[in-house]
């Protein structure tokens, strides 16, 4: 019974609700150890090791695998919860997906405004995507950390929101980020997406049938132009979200894929890109435009952006507040929407070429969704005490 104690410490962690966030935030940590560590030269070379070359793409290295490859299967989970919500969740309906829709499209539209008004006809211009991203897993991760003392509907609103977000990245990525075009790829992938839609339309239940030709469709738009993780989206929306008989083939696939994005895929997205090394000029470089841009994109851009979005849905009575949650709660959820971790530094890679371009968005990145959190957290914290006490 002893020796079995660590095995079921070890379950039990897997199982809270804010594992995947302290694993990521582990793994956060690590990537900056190593980067400022005499191993920082021998971990950037196995990020470098080529893999697969000339099979999959010239040059395809172990960081090409993780942010073109491991990352697909990301975007196919978050495609399948985007899907599911649409289809018979929180975003199902006009009333219902109002509130959350027009709060995301608020808090994409101000950051990326922000960022534009410090960074016009600058070299760092095209990062204007970097500050509308929102990271769901930290940001969920810091309100299951409150628990108690948050209504669930901030839970339910913020998460809903974030899913919004993920679509609009997925879209933005789609539309603005993509180098180049190569049609003939582009209607391979196309015709294995059709594939799988008629698939769909015959109610195959087994996940191979969508997950097959979604390999060929990643590969097919990885050679497009197009970045490769919008195939996962692709592939995620031709599977059926429920069958007549009642069964979610949508659903179970979700459901495995939780574990392994979760506990894999993510944390190993952020040892291999949050390696930024320390050097001297990099705080001064949170006062260049770049870094304001991001900063206050995501820390005072994203609360806005959703608070203001949400009254004016209220207010116009397009939609409502969740019930149990108040305006302070909608500012305290907009603070940790401001958490771009993962979403923004994924899209930092594609804006720029230049490594240290990269560095310096990645630090004020990682600055600005430090601030975002504690100011989240300490919010809903304070407020929850204080309401508390008046009871």
């Amino acid at each position: 019974m002893v020796k079995l104690r660590p095995l079921k410490k070890a379950v039990e962690f897997i199982e809270h609700p804010a594992a995947g966030g302290v694993l990521l935030l582990a793994c956060l940590i690590l990537s900056l150890i190593l980067a400022n560590s005499p191993l920082k030269a021998g971990f950037a070379n196995l990020l470098a090791t080529e893999i697969a070359d000339d099979v999959i793409a010239p040059h395809f290295t172990l960081t090409s695998f993780i942010n073109d490859a491991l990352m697909a299967v990301f975007f196919l989970m978050a495609g399948l919860e985007i899907k599911r919500e649409i289809v018979e969740g929180e975003l199902a309906g006009v009333k219902k997906a109002a509130l959350p829709v027009l709060s995301a499209i608020g808090g994409m539209a101000v950051p990326a405004f922000i960022y534009f008004l410090f960074d016009r006809d600058t070299e760092t211009a095209s990062g204007w995507g970097i500050p509308m991203a929102t990271d769901i897993a930290f940001a969920v991760a810091i309100l299951n950390a409150l628990r108690k003392s948050v209504p669930v509907g901030v839970k339910v609103f913020l998460t809903a929101l974030a899913i919004v977000d993920d679509l609009g990245a997925i879209i933005v990525i789609a539309l603005f980020y993509t180098q180049g075009l190569e049609t003939t790829y582009l209607l391979y992938a196309l015709a294995f997406f059709a594939l799988a839609v008629v698939f769909n339309y015959f109610e195959f239940k087994n996940a191979w049938f969508y997950l097959v030709p979604g390999l060929f469709i990643w590969y097919f738009i990885h050679h497009s132009g197009i970045h490769a993780t919008v195939a996962g989206v692709l592939t995620a929306f031709t599977i059926p979200v429920r069958t007549k008989s009642g069964y979610s083939p949508l659903c179970e696939l979700e459901h495995k894929l939780s574990a392994p994005v979760n506990f894999f895929i993510l944390p190993i997205f952020a040892l291999a890109n949050t390696n930024i090394t320390y050097e001297q000029g990099m705080l001064a470089g949170l006062l260049t435009p770049l870094g304001l841009g991001i900063i206050f994109g995501l820390i005072l851009g994203k609360p806005l952006g959703i608070f203001l979005m949400t009254f004016a849905a209220v207010k116009t009575k397009l939609s409502k507040l969740p019930e149990g949650i108040n305006w302070v709660h909608i500012a305290g959820a907009g603070a940790l929407a401001g958490i771009g971790f993962t979403m923004s530094i994924f899209i930092a890679l594609l804006s720029f070429n230049e490594p240290e371009l990269q560095s310096r968005a990645k630090f004020a990145i990682l600055t600005a969704s430090i601030i975002a959190a504690t100011v989240g957290f300490i919010c809903l914290k304070a407020y929850s005490k204080r309401t508390r006490q008046v009871q």
